[in-house]
């Protein structure tokens, strides 16, 4: 579904990445590891369009997403990715219903529709009780729930999540991992995710480890 081709990107004179070349396949949980500085999150941001490679492709079925440009971009990645990170990242003074709706209003869906699956996703996290409260209101692994809801509104084919168990306590990392296998499973969802922990790198399909901005294994 995803083909990674000889991706170089530096910054000033630091290079990160030094020619990735990696496949993501459908329906696929991946993990990427490795140390702190081995160029995982800029990898997650080229392939999820966030950023722009020096170099190399990032082709999407069928659709080299590098060469796209304003809101070409924006707009496919409104569609067809979503993104989970370790902070939920949800705005303060929207509901939990509203910050699930707002990417669904970004890309101009009918208000009814989208209000539907957005309650129906909540229905699936097991937060239907809590679509009125904003996230003072919710528990971190609540907040980290409606965060993946808000992923995967629009039902995009690959969400790109960067640690996003990193600030849970094991309780609440676990049901976050359980969830993400029981979304593969249900949805057909592919997650591609960065993480230090090593449960859910042993858990995945598939793991991708980076050195120096290398692939060393997977």
């Amino acid at each position: 579904m995803i083909e990674v081709r000889n991706i170089h990107k530096s910054f000033g004179r630091l290079e990160v990445l030094r020619g990735i070349n990696i496949d993501i396949q459908e329906h696929e949980i991946v993990a990427i590891v490795g140390p702190s500085g081995a160029g995982k999150t800029t990898l997650l941001q080229i392939m999820g369009t966030l950023e722009t490679p020096d170099m190399g492709s990032v082709v999407f079925d069928g659709c080299d997403v590098t060469r796209l440009r304003g809101n070409s971009i924006a707009n496919f990645r409104n569609i067809h990715i979503g993104f989970v990170f370790q902070f939920h990242r949800l705005l303060p003074e929207f509901s939990a219903l509203e910050n699930i709706l707002i990417p669904a209003y970004i890309a101009n869906r009918p208000h009814i529709e989208a209000e539907r699956e957005a309650r129906n996703l909540l229905d699936l996290m097991g937060l239907s009780s809590r679509a009125g409260h904003k996230p003072a209101e919710l528990s971190g692994g609540e907040c980290q729930r409606v965060a993946v809801a808000r992923a995967l509104i629009n039902n995009p084919k690959v969400v790109f999540a960067d640690e996003p168990s990193g600030s849970l306590d094991s309780q609440n990392k676990d049901e976050l991992h359980n969830l993400f296998f029981r979304l593969r499973d249900q949805l057909g969802i592919t997650f591609v995710v960065i993480t230090h922990d090593k449960e859910l790198a042993g858990l995945s399909d598939r793991t991708i480890t980076l050195i120096d901005g290398l692939v060393v294994e997977g």
